[in-house]
């Protein structure tokens, strides 16, 4: 698991925004931000420096790039 800012954790993901590159994206039960890759990686992220909402304002954005989100 990656500790990160909301911001650092935009920019790391920025050049795989897309649903060729990322299989689905959603929190976990303890809040993590989770990414799976369609390579079979998984990230996880704790983002340390943001609320619920904002995170899930992320998670509508990437459903909004035709990527599955679990919420």
């Amino acid at each position: 698991m990656k500790t990160c800012s909301l911001n650092d954790f935009m920019e790391e993901i920025k050049p795989w925004l897309d649903k060729d590159h990322i299989r689905g994206a959603n929190l976990d039960d303890k809040g993590h931000f989770v990414l799976h890759f369609r390579d079979g990686m998984k990230n996880v992220y704790h983002i340390d420096d943001c609320n619920e909402a904002q995170i899930k304002n992320v998670l509508k954005d990437l459903k909004n790039k035709g990527i599955p989100v679990t919420e």
